[in-house]
């Protein structure tokens, strides 16, 4: 997620509240290729988030231990490995790409693309990258400014890199590259923040060179093709020419059957339909699953789950291919549980929808209508102009990117489920933190043939961890509380945890070398999502600073230990006895802070792991320390943006602000009162 006008509202009423190579046989795509690694997203083109391996299994998993572990740099670790013979490839912070040896951890090389120091504005939007691929001895990995780099896989030299976007434009990576027949797919974000024009593009795995590109709105000259022209009658009005969103930042799933890309798009853009599209249209291909020519980039068909979306509720989330027994017969579908709140199982040879049904609870429409695809939406959805309306689920959505998994052996889908809830008002939302039953999440087992769960567990916190399956009969998933779990496939029953140090939300891995099954994970939390967490969501020494970030390894027997999880971290205000309160400056501080600075550092300054908290900094005292940092950029280099368009009084509003708040905390905690963040 990036920082949207829709968030700064928010945020704004918020602050003034206290692998291996190709085998021969099976098809690339098949469970059966590929057993022994995990070398893309989901670990086939597929992305079924499902290993054929056995080792590791119901019946043993309480043997397993910890092989070992290896320490990351301090920034964001949210970010899916992969494993291609023997070696563990991960991309952490700005796409520092990692080699480990997978037996012994040792790191093999290192690969700086010194991202943040040529990415500009951009670097404000997002962070990191959530994860890479392997194929045929290359690693690839996009960045922040927007590159697609090629690297030897046992040098990590650059074999090539190319530009994925245009100069000047707000365009950058951070989703998984995907691989099929020896061709690299990739899109991009940057639709929520500035006009952006979507597209995938798929280059030659080799060289580089661009085979296709599919723009996912139309463009403002002539339609490029009849799918262009056919989007291009459902806006209307002429500001959807500057952009349209639909940027695909995560979703591409390869279909080997059918030799079809599918891509899942974001959002429209801007939010408010009446300013991009004069309140009217559908606005294709925005928030919709489209299937295109593998070879071509040719489009084929697509499924629109939200027709003119309003609500952030794009389709970016992972899909997943399969055949199911419906109605007694073999089903070729697209399975995907997007924002909105609903799990759809799509015929892929068509992209009619078979059936759909909620995962989580959904209050903006009744239902889904199977004769014409479209949801039946409730009046008080369209809230313009009309009273503020408390929706389920929020932008972040019943399921964000954090991927589920397909086990064709239990026949079930696992679903981290994250139960929120909005109120949306005219023209921006009034997020509330909380409802009278509290934010929660799950995992969630559904069976996708009856559209029903089968079992559920709770989840530590509002952002339940990404899931794998294995025909072990087992699901892992890592939690915000620190726990690393087995659960039993079947029933949820957890079978094994293991005490991570550190919040181990990102999707894990499994692989086998040399008979040996392996288990990854990496540990460590900072994302846009901390935005949204609560005070009394956050978890002890959930600090930038302190929180361990680590890959941690596990096989059976294995001997290896963890330091102590580290003390709470001081937090204690830096000595400011020059400090004099200021209402108008705080106001103005207030403003600032929140358009530049709120997405990292946290609503009314209290962090939540994705930056340093501000209120415990002794750089704010120092008006020259502060301004050498903001302004100057004097941390550019560890991703801190550079913020020189602001004037020497707004950074001193800003600081003025944070000095401010630090004060607060301090007042709070004197009277011995536990600070509530705000």
């Amino acid at each position: 997620m990036t920082v949207t006008r829709a968030t700064l509202a928010l945020a704004m009423a918020l602050i003034t509240l206290p692998g291996c190579q190709k085998p021969a046989g099976p098809p690339r795509d098949s469970v059966a290729a590929y057993p022994a690694d995990w070398p893309q997203f989901g670990r086939t083109e597929g992305s079924q988030g499902f290993s054929p391996l056995t080792r590791i299994n119901a019946g043993n998993v309480g043997q397993l231990g910890l092989a070992w572990s290896f320490d990351l740099e301090p920034g964001h670790s949210v970010t899916a490995p992969v494993e291609a013979n023997g070696v563990v490839y991960l991309a952490t912070r700005h796409s520092l790409v990692t080699a480990l040896d997978a037996v012994t951890g040792k790191q093999l090389w290192r690969y700086d693309p010194h991202s943040p120091e040529v990415a500009g504005l951009k670097l404000r939007r997002a962070w990191g990258s959530r994860g890479l691929a392997y194929d045929d001895g290359r690693v690839f990995v996009g960045t922040m400014d927007g590159r697609l780099i090629s690297l030897d896989a046992k040098t990590g030299k650059e074999a090539w890199s190319v530009a994925t976007g245009q100069p000047g434009d707000d365009r950058f990576i951070t989703g998984a590259p995907r691989i099929f027949n020896g061709k690299v797919l990739i899109g991009h974000g940057g639709g929520d923040v500035v006009p952006t024009r979507g597209y995938v593009t798929c280059y030659d795995a080799k060289t580089g060179k661009q085979l296709w590109r599919f723009y996912t709105v139309p463009g403002p000259g002539a339609p490029e093709d009849e799918a262009q022209a056919a989007a291009a009658k459902t806006w209307h009005g002429e500001a959807w020419k500057a952009g349209g969103g639909g940027v695909v930042w995560n979703a591409m799933t390869y279909d080997a059957e059918m030799n079809r890309v599918y891509i899942g798009t974001g959002n429209a853009e801007p939010y408010d339909r009446s300013l991009r599209s004069e309140g009217k249209g559908d606005n294709l291909y925005t928030a919709a699953i489209v299937a295109l020519d593998a070879d071509t980039g040719k489009y084929v068909w697509h499924y629109q789950v939200n027709p003119g979306e309003e609500w952030d509720f794009d389709a970016d989330m992972d899909m997943l291919p399969a055949t199911l027994n419906i109605d007694g017969k073999p089903r070729k579908v697209l399975m995907q549980a997007p924002k909105n709140g609903f799990f759809y199982v799509l015929d892929r040879e068509t992209g009619k929808p078979i059936s759909a049904e909620p995962f989580a609870t959904v209050n903006w429409a009744t239902k889904i209508d199977l004769v014409t695809g479209r949801p039946v939406e409730v009046d008080a959805a369209r809230f313009h102009g009309k009273a503020a309306f408390l929706m389920r689920p929020t932008p972040t959505g019943a399921h964000n990117w954090l991927p589920m998994a397909f086990s064709p052996k239990s026949g079930l889908v696992y679903i981290p489920v994250s139960e929120r809830g909005v109120k949306w008002a005219d023209p921006f939302p009034d997020y509330l933190p909380r409802l009278p039953e509290g934010d929660h999440s799950y995992l969630k087992a559904w069976d996708p043939i009856r559209q029903k769960a089968v079992w559920q567990v709770e989840a530590a916190g509002p952002f339940p961890g990404g899931a794998i399956a294995t025909a072990g009969d087992l699901v892992f998933q890592g939690q915000m509380d620190r726990s690393f779990n087995a659960f039993a496939a079947a029933d949820g029953k957890k079978l094994w945890s293991f005490d991570a140090r550190a919040p181990a939300i990102a999707p894990p891995i499994t692989y086998e070398v040399k008979g040996v099954q392996y288990v990854t994970v990496i540990t460590g939390f900072g994302a846009s999502a901390s935005l949204f967490l609560q005070p009394e969501q956050r978890i002890t020494n959930l600090d930038y600073r302190a929180m361990p970030r680590r890959v941690l390894t596990f096989a059976l027997g294995g001997k290896a230990t963890l330091p102590p999880a580290p003390a709470a971290p001081a937090q204690v205000a830096a000595p400011d006895p020059d400090f004099k309160p200021d209402a108008a400056r705080m106001s103005r501080g207030a403003g600032a802070f929140a358009a530049n600075c709120i997405l990292c550092h946290g609503i009314n300054v209290v962090a939540a792991g994705a930056a340093p908290d501000l209120r415990y900094s002794p750089a704010v005292t120092a008006m020259e320390n502060f301004a050498s940092v903001v302004r100057d950029g004097a941390l550019l280099a560890r991703g801190m943006p550079r913020f020189d368009e602001l004037t020497a009084d707004q950074t001193e509003d800003i600081r003025f602000y944070v000095r401010a708040r630090a004060r607060e905390s301090a007042d709070v905690r004197h009277a011995g009162v536990k600070p509530s963040g705000g």
